[in-house]
């Protein structure tokens, strides 16, 4: 009995994120069960081969890995035109040949490092209660939608009625992550937590 097992074909595919500068290239394959958001290099070099590799094309900004797909933000100067059939053959290729998509350990170090900021707000009883509903509502309602648009939008700090989240991948500098975050996300943490005057964003 032969040994190979005959793995269906890579197929890929683009989908348009809010952001102009950001495409969403995805997979028929699970790529990294989680979110890696990679904004430089040096981060990139450390923990994502997929990712360094992806740096090293000179259009290349920004890239974020989640599940099934990989989204590319592009430098300013180029056009998706010009470059987006050259990144869809890039990442065909490279998963073909079974390259390493992100290091073993990356989410164990970043919780790590997660874990540390955290340690640095200290919430008290009330607090922490809000900030418990505040993670359920944004798991719950706010991720999917935010996924689906190739980015994701992660907890940050609570104080006194402010909360702060950080937009990765397709969000993170989209035009219209700002709308959404406004008109959305406050909107709903409002109604559904009296206690929240407003709600920022840092851009992951």
């Amino acid at each position: 009995m032969s040994d190979t097992i005959t793995r269906s074909p890579i197929m890929l595919y683009t989908e348009q994120t809010p952001n102009p500068e950001s495409l969403k290239f995805v997979t028929n394959r699970m790529l990294f069960r989680g979110t890696a958001d990679f904004r430089e290099q040096e981060l990139a070099l450390e923990w994502s081969p997929l990712a360094a590799a992806l740096f090293e094309l000179p259009y290349v900004k920004g890239v974020y890995i989640c599940n099934n797909f990989v989204t590319v933000t592009k430098e300013f100067n180029y056009e998706w035109a010009d470059i987006m059939l050259k990144i869809k053959e890039f990442i065909k290729e490279y998963i073909n040949n079974g390259g390493t998509v992100v290091n073993a350990g990356f989410e164990e170090a970043m919780a790590d490092i997660e874990a540390e900021r955290r340690a640095s707000y200290v919430y008290s009883d009330d607090e922490a209660e809000i900030v418990t509903k505040i993670k359920d509502l944004i798991d719950t309602y706010v991720k999917p939608a935010v996924e689906s648009d190739g980015g994701n939008i992660e907890f940050k700090a609570y104080d006194q009625g402010k909360v702060v989240v950080v937009m990765q991948g397709s969000c993170s500098g989209c035009p219209s992550s700002t709308v959404t975050l406004k008109a959305g996300i406050e909107g709903m943490l409002k109604r559904m937590i009296p206690e929240i005057t407003e709600v920022v964003a840092e851009m992951g």
